[in-house]
């Protein structure tokens, strides 16, 4: 029964976190407004809002202008549900998960955001910043988290070792390359899991994003000069390390 609650309130957050989605990168307000059709403009009534179940019920159309509805808003709740059920079955009822689902909630929120308009706004990142380092000084958290010094190293780290990327590509090739966004991301993790976990995400987002455009390249489809959203890849990243962090630590260690 605990895990059917949890399921819901994290589809209910994933519709809230759609409404972010669509409203951050145009400066709207999150939480006054009702929701309402990007094509018809028309309110959507509280039936056709519901998560999941109301996308399958209109058979992904609008209830009044019959435009199909993007598959994105299902699939962010259902991110959100996954999210929320994976972290409370290995975290249980503590501190601990509730930070977890905060970061897992905001990541998806940056996932897509970036994904479609190539930006990460600060009002996600500076918040996760100081959540972060104010968590380390939070005693008998999990040992994923680390201690302060551990969290305000591996921001700064985070964040200058992006930072300087960025200012000697652009002296190389006279162009942007990354954006401030990605060091801020960056500096989130740092702050998050410690400075160790920079060069693996680094790494690891580096080479889930070259495979990705490795077919696009291919076809022709895209070019070597191609601007493309990195903090997607930042975030499966970020993931991936969590998943095999043990593993990773002992290639190097």
């Amino acid at each position: 029964m605990d895990f059917i609650f949890v399921a819901i309130i994290g589809a209910l957050w994933g519709s809230f976190a759609n409404v972010c989605i669509l409203r951050l990168p145009e400066s709207k307000g999150v939480v006054s407004g009702r929701s309402f059709c990007p094509n018809c403009k028309k309110l959507i009534i509280w039936k056709d809002n519901i998560p999941i179940i109301s996308f399958l019920l209109l058979k992904r159309k609008c209830r009044q202008c019959k435009k199909p509805i993007s598959f994105q808003y299902t699939l962010v709740e259902i991110l959100s549900l996954i999210s929320f059920l994976s972290i409370y079955y290995l975290y249980g009822i503590s501190l601990t998960t509730l930070l977890l689902i905060i970061l897992a909630f905001t990541f998806i929120i940056i996932f897509f955001i970036d994904l479609k308009h190539f930006i990460i706004p600060n009002s996600l990142t500076f918040p996760l910043m100081a959540l972060g380092f104010i968590k380390s000084f939070i005693p008998n958290l999990d040992e994923i988290f680390p201690n302060y010094l551990d969290s305000l190293i591996g921001g700064l780290f985070g964040y200058g070792i992006i930072w300087s990327i960025i200012f000697f590509y652009k002296q190389v090739r006279k162009k942007d390359g990354m954006g401030l966004g990605d060091a801020k991301l960056f500096a989130v993790i740092g702050f998050w899991f410690g400075w160790i976990s920079i060069p693996f995400v680094i790494f690891l987002s580096s080479i889930i994003a070259l495979l990705s455009v490795i077919p696009d390249l291919i076809k022709n489809l895209k070019k070597m000069t191609t601007q493309i959203p990195f903090g997607p890849y930042i975030i499966i990243g970020t993931l991936v390390y969590l998943f095999f962090e043990n593993n990773l630590r002992s290639i190097i260690f």
